[in-house]
């Protein structure tokens, strides 16, 4: 499906972005979605535990190596702006691991949430349930690429003394911008719409995927919602992309 049948206007309209994350939200418990999500469910559930046990290891530690002391004046203001960033980091990375293991079952809870909208499926359904595997944990392997050569940048500003008190605020938008592209990537993919051309189609959208996937990161943070937030986002980006289908 070529790019220009998408409304770009539309996708980039915030208040449509929140719209569409409670549609996800609404549509969790539907019985046609439920064998694609249950998975993911105790998939995250596992991981999600982990990464909660990491950040209250590491937490207090982290934070006191993080501020410098010449700024211990302002501890008051930077302990919660820092812990916050750390705890969504955190979770942020064990996502990425959950997503990876759950990114078949993904694929195809965009593929049903999309027939369930429209009442016609995205594609014919796979031949091979190894060959789609593969493919949807090789894309989620690119992503990961992409995050990976950007993440390193930012980490070497995070213990530069003086720089780092800017990373809170660049790891924060960088991380709901991934976000955005991680979730949006499933429906799109099943209508042949790759990684290159899924970033050059956001980039047009840069307000609505910030939205979208600023939620979702805020939502990863928080124990319990965490559980539920991915396969939320997956039928979210879904609804999102196909309400904003240029009609003919």
């Amino acid at each position: 499906m070529p790019l220009e049948e998408y409304d770009v206007r539309k996708l980039n309209n915030p208040i449509y972005a929140l719209h569409c994350l409670w549609r996800g939200i609404a549509l969790l418990p539907q019985p046609t979605l439920r064998r694609f999500v249950l998975i993911p469910l105790a998939i995250n559930l596992l991981l999600y535990s982990g990464a909660f046990a990491v950040a209250g290891y590491f937490f207090a530690d982290f934070l006191d190596w993080l501020i410098p002391g010449w700024l211990d004046w302002l501890r008051w203001l930077l302990w919660p702006l820092f812990g916050l960033a750390f705890i969504l980091i955190t979770f942020f990375s064990f996502t990425l691991v959950a997503n990876l293991l759950a990114s078949p079952f993904y694929d195809k809870l965009a593929e049903r949430t999309e027939e369930l909208l429209t009442g016609v499926p995205p594609q014919p359904p796979e031949t091979s349930l190894t060959r789609a595997v593969v493919r949807e944990m090789g894309a989620e392997l690119r992503r990961l690429g992409y995050f990976v050569t950007r993440a390193v940048p930012l980490a070497i500003v995070s213990v530069i003394p003086g720089l780092n008190l800017a990373a809170p605020f660049l790891w924060l938008l960088f991380n709901a911008w991934f976000m955005g592209l991680e979730y949006t990537a499933y429906p799109l993919a099943n209508h042949g719409i790759l990684f290159p051309e899924q970033r050059r189609l956001l980039a047009k959208a840069r307000l609505g995927n910030l939205t979208l996937g600023g939620v979702v990161m805020f939502g990863i943070g928080v124990p319990l919602l965490n559980i539920v937030m991915p396969p939320a986002a997956v039928i979210a980006a879904t609804v999102y992309f196909v309400g904003a289908r240029r009609p003919g």
